[in-house]
């Protein structure tokens, strides 16, 4: 009897067991809405099998989405990403291979959820979801998009951030990393490329054929590629094996038909890239090749997608025509996208919050490699120049920080700026200079061997580079206090003499600009190096330490009351400084001894004064007078963004403009004329880089008309027809072209607008046609400025090329009030047509290089109605206005009549 009992007793346990099971499972059924930010996590997805049918001939593709996914809980429902596709029929699976009866439905058309009712619910476990599909070709470069090129259509994908939801449905969140297998059925004449190589290639009926793709590692869905033309495809120098990959990496080069020969000076340099890199992270490239594809129209200036790396095509294709600052960028750009292979694709970040764990290490990244294989191309200094180009954006208060939450599309999209990109570069560089570039490369390495194939965030980092370093707490407070709160330090400084020595005292607050309504009380942890001397004295100290309170004092030993400071030695912290008017003094007079790294750091504090309304337009005025004697370019012309400010808002009488004028003439036009108008044989880069600078500076913002002569006489040559009717294009400098270009639109008026307009319907040479489009938007009357605007609508000009018009026509053309008036007739037809450049970055493009508080009202009176239909608008509106409103201010603040003084 007792065993009966015990029997009977273990059946109702396990009746109510199950009744609690079932009753658990029913209340955990998800009763959601539509997720406009992250997906939930109770469905993961495994893995994907995509199959497409594409013909770039015709206006649309058909596909299918298979998607192995997890329920990590009973549910009777999925959410996941579509956009602008049509759903024909949609299947799930059991894993005893049952069809379940299932709905699509899109959710909300503006963000691109869509919804798959089950009809019932199901328990947890693993299922497939299999999805038919038809879409359009996507119009503004966005997803699976077509262009045109030399009349040949060309299909490819562009899916960062939120675009994969345009080419297929899926899961389209950096977290849910998986497999892919993809499969392309395309025209038997076409040539069809993606992430991994081509495994089959099946020949089918009626003229098409399948390609089969190997199956990728496990990638976000931001991160699938593929393209469809008639490419050219040449191979480049295979990469061999290195003690850290044990396999030959095959290269090529993807180009539009006819380009493909273009493409070997691109692939020539990517081996010892691809190399480099992997000796720094002690991990070797872990895909199976690697393609480099030219695209004829494309929204970013690169993507690091894994295998099939996509670029602007005038980055890759390099001649002995192209100008001097593409063959530099061709290899900046290649760098930055090859490390993206760890950062980013290898280890990916979780969610768009650490989008910096890409875009700032590889631009880091980028830095050190360039600087280790081309050191002339004073890579340190252009990681600089990054941190003073953030500074900028970081002493407005409606600036985003580095880790800024993101809620909305809106914010992913609006994330892709100097703060995330040139401010977290800098502010790693500043923390390896504290740790030590060995002991910051353990941590790298550590980190990306932990997480490698899968995601990680921040703390994951700052635990690796902490453990490495045994540095602790200090370490890990003060790199978040860069990471987690806006703004840049603003450090004011004062020699200090007691009776036990000299001291450097030290005072942080946040640096905010004339007009500012910030708040100026915030800290961080700051590594402060001083370099520090006595006037004469053959060298020099450097005394650092990490400042962590409000203020401080460094001692300085050995120092004088005479002595002389640079409170950023090296420039390697990302800081602006104020210094004590006799400590400027004693520092102008040794700015002809410090390194060309200090010296754009004495220039960033000189335009840091004069903006805080601490130092006047005579301070500017002498700090350009010493850098212009530099021998380095990028020490020559880094006061020169002021001066332009200066010469368009702060100048009002004739004699003022034409004070700065003279200035200009006395400072940069020996060092223009000493350079020439035409290129030297086997001359610098730097020189050629240079003399572009000083020609633009001195022709188009200070009407030299002496430049604007010699410059014309090229325009001129050029203007002249050739045989086949297009324009000698050849007879110009090409790296003065650009500036040629604006200066012959200028004087020459419309005949030259003509000719030029007429141009951009034949050439395809890109770097010819940003020179065209500069300088068909520069010209000054009316008539024509409104026909160079009107030229944004229409397809002789690439949607990727329409930015190039306004910003010309913007500063150099009728101005900022014409632009404005011309758009809010024409809002809605740019806003169809350049989806890619609406939301955060049009308030800028549009509205921006206005002074006045007027100009900051009809912003707000325009954009603010419209905020929810254009994505990421809140954002560049604040911005935009911002500036504005505090260019107004500096320009109120700042004395005219000083600049005769």
């Amino acid at each position: 009897m007792g065993s009966i009992r015990r029997n009977l007793f273990h059946v109702i346990l396990f009746v109510v067991a199950l009744y609690f099971s079932f009753a658990g499972a029913s209340a955990a059924v998800p009763n959601d809405t539509a997720p406009l930010g992250k997906l939930p996590t109770w469905v993961q997805p495994l893995y994907y099998h995509l199959d497409f049918r594409i013909d770039p001939k015709v206006d649309n593709y058909s596909g299918s989405s298979t998607i192995d996914v997890q329920l990590k809980q009973p549910a009777d429902h999925v959410w996941l990403h579509a956009q602008e596709l049509t759903v024909s029929q949609v299947t799930v699976t059991n894993q005893a291979q049952q069809s379940i009866a299932a709905k699509f439905r899109i959710a909300d058309k503006n963000v691109g959820v869509a919804v798959i009712n089950f009809g019932s619910t199901l328990p947890a476990g693993k299922y497939r979801i299999a999805l038919t599909f038809t879409a359009p070709f996507n119009e503004q470069l966005q997803g699976l998009y077509k262009v045109t090129h030399q009349s040949l259509p060309y299909a490819m994908t562009q899916m960062e951030a939120v675009s994969a939801r345009y080419a297929f449905p899926g899961f389209d969140e950096p977290a849910f990393k998986t497999p892919f297998e993809l499969s392309l059925t395309i025209p038997a004449d076409q040539v069809g490329v993606a992430n991994t190589s081509v495994i089959s290639d099946e020949k089918l009926a009626d003229g098409w054929r399948k390609l089969r793709f190997a199956v990728t590692k496990p990638l976000p869905t931001y991160l699938v590629a593929w393209a469809v033309g008639p490419w050219d495809v040449v191979a480049g120098p295979d990469i061999p094996t290195t003690q850290w990959r044990n396999q030959i990496t095959p290269l090529r080069g993807i180009a539009t038909k006819g380009e493909g020969r273009r493409m070997q000076h691109a692939l020539a340099q990517t081996p010892l890239i691809v190399t480099s890199l992997e000796d720094y992270f002690g991990f070797g490239y872990p895909f199976d090749k690697i393609d480099l594809l030219a695209a004829p129209d494309f929204e970013a200036g690169a993507m690091e997608n894994p295998g099939l790396v996509t670029f602007r095509d005038y980055l890759m294709l390099i001649d002995a025509q192209s100008p001097a600052s593409n063959v530099r960028n061709s290899f900046n750009v290649e760098a930055h996208e090859l490390a993206h292979q760890w950062f980013g694709d290898t280890v990916t970040m979780s969610w768009w919050d650490d989008l910096w764990l890409n875009e700032a290490f590889a631009t880091w990244m980028q830095s050190k490699i360039t600087q280790k294989l081309h050191p002339e191309y004073r890579a340190d200094l252009e990681l600089i120049q990054g941190a003073h180009n953030a500074m900028q954006s970081d002493s407005l208060i409606s600036v985003r920080k580095i880790r800024q939450p993101i809620l909305s599309n809106g914010d992913i999209e609006t994330a892709f700026d100097s703060i995330t990109y040139e401010k977290g570069a800098a502010v790693l560089n500043m923390f390896e200079r504290y740790l030590g570039e060995e002991t910051f490369r353990a941590g790298v390495r550590n980190y990306i061997q932990e997480h490698q194939f899968s995601n990680a965030t921040t703390n994951d980092l700052i635990g690796a580079l902490a453990k490495a370093s045994g540095k602790g707490d200090h370490f890990t407070k003060a790199m978040l206090s860069f990471l987690d709160q806006p703004g840049v330090p603003w450090l004011e400084t004062a020699l200090l003499h007691e009776d036990n020595g000299t001291f450097l005292q030290v005072k942080q607050q946040r640096y905010l600009p004339i007009g500012s309504t910030g708040n100026a009380d915030k800290r961080w942890g700051i590594p402060v190096c001083v370099r520090y001397g006595e006037p004469g004295a053959e060298s020099s100290k450097v005394q650092c330490e990490l400042l962590e309170q409000k203020e401080g004092k460094i001692a300085l030993p050995g120092a004088s009351d005479h002595a002389w400071y640079i409170p950023n030695a090296n420039a390697s912290g990302y800081y602006r400084f104020g210094m004590a008017a006799s400590d400027l003094v004693r520092l102008n007079a040794q700015v002809a001894t410090l390194s060309d790294t200090e010296q754009l750091a004495y220039a960033d504090a000189i335009n840091a004064g004069f903006q805080h309304g601490t130092l006047d337009a005579p301070a500017v005025l002498a700090a350009a007078s010493l850098l212009a004697q530099s021998s380095t370019s990028e020490v020559i012309t880094a006061l020169i963004t002021t001066l332009q400010w200066m010469n368009k808002y702060q100048a009002k009488t004739p004699e003022q403009k034409q004070r700065l004028i003279e200035v200009a003439r006395q400072l940069y036009l020996p060092r223009l004329e000493a350079l020439g108008y035409e290129r030297r044989a086997n001359e610098p880069q730097s020189d050629a880089l240079l003399r572009t600078n000083l020609a633009e500076f001195l022709a188009i913002d200070m009407q030299l008309p002496e430049v604007r002569k010699v410059l014309l006489a090229q325009g001129d040559k050029v203007l002249t027809p050739m045989a086949n009717g297009r324009l000698n294009m050849s007879a110009a400098n090409p790296d003065l072209l650009r500036t040629i270009l604006a200066v012959t639109a200028q004087e020459r008026g419309t005949k030259a607008v003509d000719a030029l307009i007429n141009e951009i319907g034949s050439n395809n040479e890109p770097s010819q046609r940003f020179g065209l489009l500069t300088g068909i938007a520069s010209v000054k009357d009316a008539t024509n400025s409104e026909r160079a605007r009107n030229l944004s609508l229409d397809t002789r000009v690439k949607v990727g090329e329409i930015s190039t018009l306004f910003n010309v026509s913007r500063e150099d053309g009728a101005g900022e009030n014409a632009l404005w008036n011309w758009f809010i007739h024409h809002d809605q037809a740019i806003i169809k047509r350049t989806g890619s450049f609406t939301g955060g970055g049009l308030p800028g493009l549009m509205g921006g290089g206005a002074c006045s508080q007027e100009g900051a009202k009809r912003l707000s009176a325009y954009f603010k109605p419209r905020l929810r239909e254009l994505t990421g608008a809140d954002r560049g509106l604040a911005q935009t206005s911002e500036k504005t409103l505090l260019c107004a201010a500096l320009r109120d603040k700042q004395n005219a009549e000083a600049i005769l003084h």
